[in-house]
């Protein structure tokens, strides 16, 4: 199976318009798009990580993940394109959906989630 064609590189100014109206929780940095993730503990880290490898890989995309104890950080930039496609958005998303996700509990978060809420 080959991966998908690249995109072409997003300007700033059209990144940060994106990530006000799509993904208000991420931010450019250093030509990433990064987001911070508070868990509540070690398990629900490698959870967590897990979770981002599993869709970084269904997706062909290799993000920069950070895990430590109650935090996990994600960087993503197309590194073959040079700086942020839509590639990058689309994995933003796609992550932001699995691990901010609160089954059961449309109001707020669940006791069961591995993500604090509002991070």
């Amino acid at each position: 199976m080959n991966a998908p064609p690249e995109s072409p590189v997003l300007s700033t100014a059209e990144i940060a318009r994106r990530l006000a109206g799509e993904l208000p929780r991420w931010r450019l940095e250093n030509g990433f798009l990064a987001r911070e993730y508070k868990t509540r503990g070690w398990k629900a880290t490698l959870m967590v990580v897990n979770a981002i490898g599993y869709l970084s890989e269904t997706a062909w995309h290799h993000p920069d993940l950070h895990a430590s104890f109650a935090r996990v950080g994600v960087r993503l930039q197309t590194h073959d394109a040079g700086g942020v496609t839509e590639k990058d958005f689309a994995l933003a998303r796609d992550i932001e959906a699995l691990v901010a996700r609160r089954p059961g509990n449309e109001a707020g978060a669940e006791d069961g989630t591995c993500v604090e809420p509002d991070h």
